[in-house]
């Protein structure tokens, strides 16, 4: 008879640590992309590898259509840095592909956010 434990909880399911999933890497293959870069299967209707493990189909199937790594995360409630992982390895075998939108590859104008700033300072 097994022995009951405080720490499990039947209702939770099975659970699968983010460093197992991400095979303890924190920092995606290839270049960094952001949070709001848009992902797209590249290969619409067709299935990808079989060898992929749930996470990784996961994601494919929910960017069929463009949607940013911040949605993807919240979609599959997944952690952030565990999608970073593992689209960048979606990236790095061809199966998604990334567009950055313009406005987040320019950097910032700093003296619009010093007015942000002083404008929430002043309320």
């Amino acid at each position: 008879m097994p022995a009951d434990h405080d720490w499990l909880d039947s209702d939770a399911g099975p659970v699968v640590r983010p460093y197992a999933m991400t095979q303890g890497r924190v920092a995606p293959a290839g270049d960094e992309f952001d949070l709001v870069a848009f992902v797209v299967a590249t290969v619409a209707g067709t299935a990808p590898a079989p060898g992929l493990p749930p996470e990784h189909l996961a994601l494919v199937g929910a960017a069929w259509e463009p949607t940013s790594v911040v949605e993807l995360a919240s979609k599959l409630d997944l952690s952030i840095g565990v999608v970073r992982v593992l689209l960048g390895d979606l990236r790095s075998a061809g199966l998604i592909s990334l567009y950055e939108p313009p406005a987040a590859s320019q950097p910032h104008d700093v003296d619009v956010l010093k007015a942000v700033v002083n404008g929430l300072r002043a309320l």
